[in-house]
């Protein structure tokens, strides 16, 4: 993740942005940098329920306890958005993801406003995988 902007830095760029196509750019541009997942890491247990398109994460304990995530989709917004909330968690360890509440974030970006049910509901999904593997590593 250490291509992906500080949660600061994210809402600044994110409002920087002079509308919501730009925006969109933008989010597509942070799911660019992911790095990719091996095909060996597209497995059910990997998988987030609940997204419409296929999204992957992997969440492993690292150095001081700091969680770190990987993941992929077959959308480029989705997989943006993974960045947005990778970005959001990123230098958290287990307890930390498991206590941070990302929602006021995206209120800040006026995000879920401007995205589709469906897709409001796949992040919603992978706000509570993400937090439920953080339970499970702490």
């Amino acid at each position: 993740m250490a291509g992906l902007p500080e949660k600061e830095k994210l809402l600044r760029n994110f409002n920087r942005c002079a509308n919501w196509e730009e925006k969109y750019l933008y989010i597509i541009e942070l799911g660019q940098r992911l790095a990719p997942l091996d095909d060996a890491e597209r497995t059910p247990a990997h998988r987030i329920q609940g997204c419409q398109s296929q999204v992957w994460i992997v969440m492993n304990p690292g150095e001081n306890g700091v969680i770190e995530m990987r993941g992929d989709s077959d959308a480029a917004i989705v997989k943006g958005l993974i960045a947005v909330v990778f970005a959001l968690y990123q230098q958290m360890t287990a307890q930390d993801i498991v206590n941070f509440d990302v929602r006021p974030w995206f209120e800040e970006m006026s995000l879920t406003q401007h995205l589709t049910p469906s897709r409001s509901q796949g992040l919603e999904a992978m706000i509570r995988a993400i937090r439920a593997k953080a339970a499970d590593l702490s």
